[in-house]
């Protein structure tokens, strides 16, 4: 396999770039930005400097991942959407000054493990996305998110369960707290909040 890498993209020298990995026109990867294995970076999407980026990972078009985010294997970031990186963001000081680099610190946002987030999200600084959560199109993250949780709306809230194949699941008639996927068969357990999957 091989490394592609349009023309019209931006790659600094210093990003690694995993076997099998594309990068298409006018994305652009920052200096220090590390992608694992057959990754895809869609038409004008950016990845900021230092960021952490497992393998398999799809960033549709014209998605922002901003510094020091860090996605795990087999995560997509739908067409659109960001993840910011500032808790308080404003373009000056209260002097009026225009801010720079050293006049703040970035907060990056974790993808954890094969999770999704949809067309248009936003997952805001410092938040974490669990394994295999499905972010609904146009959310606004401002809280962690469970693994398997079905996020929606602004401010997002869970609003169900999906597993591994993003599939919302289904709670089994007369067993409380037990999901299934109707697409796999897999169950899943809940508990405390959260959701387990059965070996």
């Amino acid at each position: 396999m091989s490394i592609r890498i349009q023309p019209s993209s931006q790659v600094d020298e210093s990003a690694e770039l995993g076997d099998g990995t594309t990068v298409w026109d006018l994305a652009q990867v920052r200096e220090d930005a590390r992608l694992g294995r057959d990754c895809i970076v869609g038409r004008g999407a950016y990845v900021g400097p230092g960021v952490r980026i497992g393998d398999n990972v799809k960033l549709q078009n014209h998605a922002l991942v901003y510094e020091p985010a860090v996605l795990g294997d087999g995560v997509f970031i739908g067409p659109a959407a960001v993840l910011t990186n500032d808790f308080y963001p404003r373009a000056v000081d209260p002097d009026g000054r225009l801010k720079r680099g050293g006049d703040w610190e970035a907060a990056g946002v974790v993808v954890d493990e094969g999770a999704s987030l949809g067309a248009r999200s936003v997952c805001v600084a410092g938040v974490r996305i669990g394994r295999w959560a499905l972010v609904a199109a146009g959310a606004v993250v401002s809280r962690d998110v469970p693994d398997f949780a079905l996020v929606a709306g602004v401010p997002a809230r869970r609003i169900g369960w999906v597993g591994r194949a993003g599939v919302r699941l289904v709670e089994r008639e007369g067993e409380p707290g037990v999901w299934q996927c109707p697409r796999t068969g897999a169950l899943h357990d809940e508990k405390d909040g959260g959701l387990l999957e059965r070996n």
